[in-house]
């Protein structure tokens, strides 16, 4: 069985620790702590968040505290290297905020300032959002409702906004360059049907792909599909799905033969429209390397659902 849902890399969280560049006691001072603070939120976020394969977040941290542009462009050049798709920068103090700050244009952003007694990280919060506000860079703030001291655990007022923003962001990252998978045309009329292109590539950062859903008889037909996969998920739908009652009058009931051939079709139509998806390396050891590929989708629509349905098995596991 298939158990690709995902074809290219899965994005990262990058977590970026900002510091005071000034040394001489200053920057020496603080880099202890600041490392401490951004490998807490690391660990917040690894443990708390999972990706749709079932594994853990991963989080990409920079190789040092970013005092100044040579970091930050370091940074951002592991950033690149690692498949980060969301930025969260942290910091218990001042720092210079234009020269630390992300200027990705498209990956998520947010500062998490640390609300605390010694040190003045709302103010570095407070300048950087300002720069990125005045460079039309969207990023979101994050900071304590209590003043507390160093050292302290990340309250939960925080640990909210982090993995709220982390999931956001992920899932931002995760639609880019991705598909949506548009099966048959519009149906009925329903202008819910019809797929707005230019709206899932300018808002979402994604594309269409369209298939005909003559597609699914000519891989039904030619067993294009894995059959022992068939085989064992056809057992399951035997095992679990209670068949409800045939309330039609006799001229219309189904014959036993027929009800039978339409759980059938069901099943191989939900693993056809997964393999459509996702693809699935399967289908290359039984000779189809076109149809084993995918559309790298995340999402697909039974559009043309009503024309199908009038000659063909309901997509009643679609």
């Amino acid at each position: 069985m298939s158990e690709k849902t995902w074809i290219t890399k899965l994005p990262k969280v990058g977590i970026r620790p900002v510091i005071d560049g000034r040394y001489g006691g200053v920057r020496e001072s603080l880099e202890d702590q600041v490392m401490a603070m951004a490998q807490s939120a690391a660990d917040l976020i690894t443990s708390a968040l999972k990706y749709p394969n079932g594994e853990p977040v991963e989080c990409v941290m920079a190789d040092s505290c970013i005092g100044g542009v040579a970091e930050a462009a370091a940074c951002a050049e592991k950033f690149d290297a690692e498949n980060v798709g969301v930025s969260l920068t942290v910091t218990p103090c001042w720092c210079y905020g234009s020269e630390t700050m992300d200027m990705d244009p498209l990956r998520p952003k947010a500062v998490w300032g640390f609300n605390g007694t010694e040190r003045p990280g709302a103010v570095y919060l407070a300048a950087v959002l300002a720069a990125h506000a005045q460079k039309g860079l969207p990023a979101f703030g994050i900071y304590g409702r209590d003043v507390q001291d160093k050292g302290a655990s990340i309250p939960d007022d925080v640990s909210e906004k982090l993995i709220r923003f982390a999931k956001a962001g992920l899932a931002v990252a995760m639609m880019k360059g991705k598909s949506y998978l548009s099966m048959g045309g519009c149906s009925m009329g329903i202008a819910g049907s019809i797929v707005d292109q230019p709206f899932f590539e300018d808002y979402l950062g994604m594309r269409v792909e369209v298939i005909d859903l003559s597609l699914f008889t000519h891989r039904m037909r030619d067993e294009i599909y894995d059959t022992e996969e068939y085989e064992r998920a056809l057992a399951w739908v035997k095992e679990n799905c209670k068949e409800g009652e045939d309330t039609n009058c006799p001229k219309k009931t189904r014959s036993r033969e027929k009800l039978d051939e339409e759980w059938e079709d069901s099943v191989k139509m939900a693993i056809i429209t997964r393999d459509l998806m996702y693809g699935n390396d399967r289908l290359v050891e039984l000779g189809h390397q076109e149809e084993a590929r995918g559309h790298n989708a995340i999402a697909s629509g039974f559009q043309g659902q009503r024309q199908w349905t009038d000659a063909f098995t309901n997509g009643d596991f679609l």
